[in-house]
């Protein structure tokens, strides 16, 4: 049956040699697209596994690669036509030069031949900053070499100054081609680089920030409109888009869990491998080695894929509970898949540092960079493979493993051994992208299927009816689901209660929500509000769902599923509690320590919890949580709820997770606090489109107001997140008089990232600074503080001053 052809715009982004900066280029145009209102879909040519880090980061969907010795030429149309579902532009990083492919392979696996294979246009960036009228030769060279590549634009990177680049634009005019674009020098923003190339995205916790200021420069510079007008020249391709459906099968009963190891430490997988595993009939849970200190419950696989142990050993050795965990389930005979990366995790050691120790074998690091294409032979029938199975593959290391293969080595390489292979473990330098070798998929995930082992859902079965380990915990101190901040107010008193930001509104707010009234006669569509949150965020429109304020989210979340064992993270807003109270359940408290300045410890919640909420930053305790901290929290079958109302007033949002798709996890937003429009119940959640379908099924038609919705769409604008960092950036200018002054007086706080700061001021201040005429937030109320504490909102330096000299005469003596 013949494929109906599938219209796809697309483009190649290419140079005629490695640094000239087409990662920065690719990686920027992708985000500058995504953050116009597109869907942009991520592709690499080759088998790196860093830059599509990057361009998941800029697209906020799965990287991608295409590389014709990994997977065959044959799969790569419907590779790239299955990463491009739903998009509508897909843009292709090259490999070094535009024509550099597999050495001896007369340009096989080159950027060139791959864009032949595909039928994508070529756009070339080109460093021109030590030549100018020569570019013009360059470029025209790398157009006649080989017309079957049809480039069609340049991208200009590195101009020294505007003359210059006009020099060069005018030489180019002999070639044709467009100049879509000049950056200058001092324009581009690169990752920084180690002993294997740049350090991943998931490495870098300023990533996104950084990411933002390249899509801003990159939009500002390229002409974005033409670039897509040349996409859309792309012929259509005439094939179907890879299914894993297609290449495995699953059996009929049982789901296991297979292991993947992810975090810092181990970046480096293909996204088709963990598709095929679960069309293969297996859930995939990843686990961060160096934070988890188990494995996920009903585990009967690990696959322990590629990234930077080296770099990460002495946190992978600290983790001894895990390295003991996993050391057991490999010599119990669980399946294991363990490529490069989780070849020298299961080492005895790494650089004398000790590892997991299922191996027999050292890793050390070396001067030498290994980096190379592979064609290897399996020797024996074992787990990934059949005696005399030919893998396509590639390495890419600075370390050497001794011995370098066990007495059942893993594959043969040129007739030499290499790894350690049997029935239940491959472990080798050996990467390999199983969308070229689906049977590698099926026969993995068969022998888990098969596996029963200590603490699999065979050995192990789940018991009939779920027993609690720990009673719930009660709310304290007056009704929670009353007392909020401005309960606090009355006539005469200054607010430093309530958490509203006191700068007068932007006057484009003001408009829109006054242009609002217009849409009062017509019942409310929070489509379009959906849509430019999704574009603020780099999320799919389904990934979004707007809300009357956070606190419908938390009653949507509270009445979406028949919760069994709801955790609440405290001290932190009591709406939660109220919410799941109102739908019946009875929610249990995990209490953040303040001796440890009340940081989130994963280990404290509940294994068995199927719902935990935490905020970040927490109100009242001001605290941001690390990234890996909220990660750590995520399990299969567990919803965790992260409450980001404070996130847009901490400058440059570090720490969020709101552009972050991961399973399980949503992230609700408010708009009341940072834009003052208390008023306006204007709110969202993000969240997997599967979980927000639970959601919407429990909101009334209607919620969200049609001033909630100009109010949506107005702060989703790029003019608003200019206006946020400013404003975010006062706030934290205001907040230091006030952390200042409590220094000065030795009133202890805590750390504080929101633009409020929880003080232990001593038990009876709350009532006297009332007495004083200033209203501050109590903090009994909160569970886990009692009323030593008070939530002070940060407010301009003439009211904090005011009100620290008004602790001076109050405290006296006692703050010493």
């Amino acid at each position: 049956m013949t494929a109906t052809p599938t219209s796809l715009a697309r483009l190649v982004i290419a140079a005629p040699a490695s640094g000239h900066g087409k990662t920065t280029i690719a990686t920027g145009l992708m985000a500058a697209l995504s953050r116009a209102g597109h869907v942009v879909s991520g592709h690499k040519v080759g088998p790196d596994y860093i830059d599509p880090g990057y361009h998941a980061l800029a697209t906020g969907r799965p990287g991608r690669n295409l590389d014709p010795h990994m997977v065959g030429e044959h799969r790569l149309v419907p590779l790239l036509l299955h990463g491009a579902r739903g998009a509508d532009v897909a843009i292709v990083e090259g490999v070094m030069g535009l024509h550099d492919g597999q050495i001896g392979g007369e340009g096989f696996a080159s950027t060139a031949h791959v864009a032949t294979v595909t039928r994508t246009p070529v756009v070339l960036v080109v460093d021109i900053s030590h030549a100018s009228r020569s570019i013009a030769a360059t470029v025209q060279g790398m157009v006649a070499f080989d017309p079957s590549v049809r480039v069609v634009g340049v991208i200009l990177n590195k101009a020294g100054s505007e003359r210059h680049a006009a020099e060069v634009v005018s030489a180019l005019e002999s070639t044709g081609l467009p100049v879509l674009g000049v950056l200058q020098r001092d324009d581009g923003i690169v990752a920084p680089s180690r002993h294997l190339g740049l350090v991943p995205a998931d490495e870098r916790d300023d990533a996104a920030h950084a990411l933002d200021r390249l899509a801003a420069q990159i939009a500002d510079r390229v002409d974005l409109a033409q670039l897509l007008a040349l996409a859309r020249s792309a012929p259509p391709l005439d094939a179907t888009p890879w299914d894993p459906a297609d290449v495995v099968h699953a059996p009929t009963t049982g789901r296991p869990v297979i292991a993947m190891a992810g975090g810092r430490a181990f970046t480096f997988r293909y996204a088709e491998t963990e598709e095929l595993l679960r069309a293969a009939g297996c859930d995939v849970v990843t686990f961060d080695p160096l934070t988890d200190e188990r494995l996920p419950d009903g585990t009967a696989g690990l696959y322990l894929g590629g990234g930077f142990p080296e770099v990460h050993a002495a946190g992978l050795a600290a983790n001894a509970p895990l390295r003991e965990s996993l050391r057991a389930a490999v010599v119990a005979g669980m399946p294991t898949v363990a490529e490069c990366a989780g070849l020298l995790y299961l080492c005895r050691s790494v650089d004398d540092l000790p590892m997991v120790g299922a191996l027999d074998a050292d890793a050390v690091m070396t001067p030498r960079l290994t980096l190379s294409y592979r064609s290897v032979v399996v020797p024996t029938d074992q787990l990934l493979g059949a005696a005399g199975t030919r893998v396509t593959g590639h390495e890419f290391h600075r370390t050497t493993v001794e011995p370098r293969a066990g007495g059942e080595p893993a594959l043969l390489i040129d007739g030499v051994p290499h790894g350690f292979g049997s029935d239940t473990l491959h472990a080798s330098y050996l990467h390999t992208h199983w969308a070229g070798h689906p049977r590698i998929a099926q026969r993995f995930a068969d022998r888990v299927h098969s596996f029963v082992g200590p603490g699999t859902a065979a050995a192990a079965p789940a018991p009939t009816a779920p027993v609690r380990t720990s009673a719930p915990s009660p709310l304290s101190g007056p009704d929670a689901r009353a007392w909020h901040g401005d309960r606090e107010l009355a006539p005469g008193l200054v607010d430093l209660a309530v958490n509203i930001h006191d700068a007068p509104r932007p006057g484009w707010l003001d408009e829109a929500l006054l242009a609002a009234l217009h849409d009062v006669g017509a019942y409310p569509d929070p489509t379009r509000a959906e849509h430019a949150i999704a574009r603020r965020h780099g999320r799919p429109a389904d990934e979004v769902l707007a809300t009357a304020g956070a606190a419908e989210a938390f009653g949507l979340v509270a009445r979406a599923r028949p919760w069994w064992r709801p955790v609440v993270v405290h001290p932190q807003f009591t709406e939660p509690d109220a919410a799941l109270v109102a739908a019946g359940h009875t929610p249990e408290h995990v209490l953040c320590d303040p001796g440890a300045g009340f940081a989130l410890d994963p280990a404290r919640v509940p294994e068995d919890a199927d719902l935990v909420v935490v905020g970040n930053p927490t109100n009242p305790t001001s605290v941001l949580h690390p990234e890996r901290s909220l990660r750590a929290l995520l399990r299969p079958g567990r919803v965790v709820v992260v409450d980001e109302a404070f996130m847009d007033a901490v400058p440059g949002e570090r720490g969020s997770l709101a552009g972050t798709p991961l399973s399980g996890l949503l992230v609700v937003r408010s708009l009341t606090k940072l834009w003052s429009i208390p008023g306006v119940r204007a709110g969202y959640v993000l969240g997997d489109s599967a979980l927000l379908a639970d959601l919407r099924r429990q909101q009334p038609p209607w919620s969200v107001s049609a001033q909630a919705i100009a109010a949506m769409v107005a702060t989703a604008s790029e003019e608003a997140r200019a206006e946020a960092a400013v404003r975010a950036t006062a706030i934290a200018g205001w907040r230091a008089v006030l952390t200042d002054g409590l220094t000065e007086l030795g009133i202890a706080f805590v750390a504080p990232a929101a633009p409020f700061v929880l003080a232990k001021v001593g038990r009876g201040t709350h009532r006297r600074l009332r007495e004083a005429g200033y209203a501050v937030r109590r903090a009994d109320t909160f569970p886990g503080l009692d009323d030593a504490w008070v939530r002070i909102a940060v407010r301009r330096p003439e009211t904090t001053r005011k009100l620290l000299t008004t602790l001076i005469t109050e405290g006296g003596a006692r703050w010493s």
